[in-house]
């Protein structure tokens, strides 16, 4: 290329090639063009081995082919291997290494309100917004969302959050929001609990969780029923927090799946990474599980 340069300009400019023409006829991407000009000005890059790290990280936190990590994620990740560098170092050089998210915050079809009024039992807010709690198994958030599969059909998410570790405790997924998959739900977290564990299980006023079937439930166990306000999602807070990275990681602006046992495989996979590998700043850049493990020994 760069003896294809120094001919033309020995040429008159209405003689002379584009550059886009050039690279077409070499079957050269512009952008690897460019790249290796930017490389050739600096041969020495004093970030090589930083760089093989970003890359290292940002590619663990691939979802469904697209980046998720941000530059604050890599920053932490990196401090935690020793290399400590400027949040603006480490978003350049995402940028060089083209690792930077391209998240699509998009709700498409995921508004659900089970919201039918008073047709059973309601229990007070114990909690009035303070998600302060750091210990695991102490504070639940319940919760279901809806969203739809590539034949337009909805399909309903119920999961059960622990406010202190941030780790989904449990997952349900099913084409009706019926009282199964509530029950599913309760089954699967009584399941992964200690059987010493006596949370507070915090929830809307979605007709669910008022019924005999659940609030029975939850008192044979010895769990304490918390409910927010009505139609107030920032009461559930913690919960609705992970439904939005459910959303905007693995769903919006991928294409759609095609039915409910690929959906199911995909936002399970999705947990497994959530729950072990995927960090989060306010439990010290450690994952769920890890941090977790850390606040039962400690």
């Amino acid at each position: 290329m760069t003896e294809i340069r120094a001919y033309q300009k020995t040429l008159p400019k209405e003689r002379r090639y584009k550059i886009g023409d050039l690279l077409a006829r070499i079957d050269l991407k512009r952008s690897s063009y460019y790249d290796e000009c930017e490389r050739m000005k600096n041969p020495y890059d004093k970030y090589v081995n930083v760089k093989k790290l970003i890359m290292e990280i940002a590619q663990s936190y691939v979802v469904r082919d697209r980046y998720t990590a941000g530059y604050r994620r890599i920053q932490k990740k990196l401090d935690q291997r020793n290399t400590h560098l400027a949040g603006e170092t480490v978003r350049k050089l995402m940028a060089q290494l083209k690792v930077q998210v391209a998240i699509y915050n998009q709700n498409r079809n995921g508004k659900y309100s089970s919201y039918r009024g008073t047709v059973g039992k309601t229990a007070k807010n114990l909690l009035e917004r303070k998600f302060d709690e750091t210990q695991p198994y102490k504070v639940l958030h319940t919760d279901i969302t809806q969203t739809q599969l590539a034949n337009q059909q909805k399909v309903y998410i119920s999961v059960m959050v622990d406010e202190g570790t941030k780790e989904v405790l449990a997952c349900q997924i099913s084409d009706h929001p019926n009282r199964k998959l509530i029950t599913d739900t309760l089954d699967e977290l009584l399941q992964n609990l200690p059987d010493n564990a006596r949370p507070i299980i915090h929830s809307d006023q979605g007709w669910h969780y008022q019924l005999p079937y659940y609030t029975q439930k939850l008192a044979d166990h010895h769990f304490t029923q918390s409910m927010s306000r009505k139609a107030n999602c920032l009461d559930n807070a913690p919960v609705e927090s992970f439904f939005h990275l459910l959303k905007t990681e693995p769903l919006n602006g991928r294409p759609l799946v095609r039915n409910i046992e690929e959906f199911k495989r995909l936002v399970n996979g999705y947990i497994m990474f959530f729950n072990n590998i995927r960090i989060s700043l306010k439990t010290n850049g450690l994952s769920p599980v890890e941090y977790g493990d850390q606040q039962l020994a400690a």
